[in-house]
């Protein structure tokens, strides 16, 4: 599934999603888990830092983490999102 070119008003620079989730997530309360199915490294406007959306299975950002550059974002998956490899892909 191919997400949108913006995520949260962020552009989208490279995605993976996954049917079977890359991993799991606490919701708000901590309780009930979210299963991650989609990946985003995104920037806002001319910002130089990028962020690493997790996304639900709808594209929704469950949660976010900022990175120096694309690479790093892509490359440093903490190990609760290494269930499934992820196949980055480009817009």
């Amino acid at each position: 599934m191919t997400p949108s070119t913006h995520l949260d008003g962020a552009r989208v620079l490279a995605w993976a999603w996954s049917d079977l989730p890359f991993g799991h997530v606490a919701d708000a309360h901590g309780t009930a888990p979210i299963a991650i199915h989609g990946l985003a490294v995104c920037r806002y406007g001319d910002e130089a830092q990028v962020y690493r959306f997790s996304c639900d299975a709808r594209w929704e950002t469950v949660q976010d983490d900022v990175y120096a550059s694309e690479n790093e974002a892509r490359e440093q998956l903490p190990a609760q999102y290494r269930a499934v490899a992820a196949a980055w892909n480009t817009p």
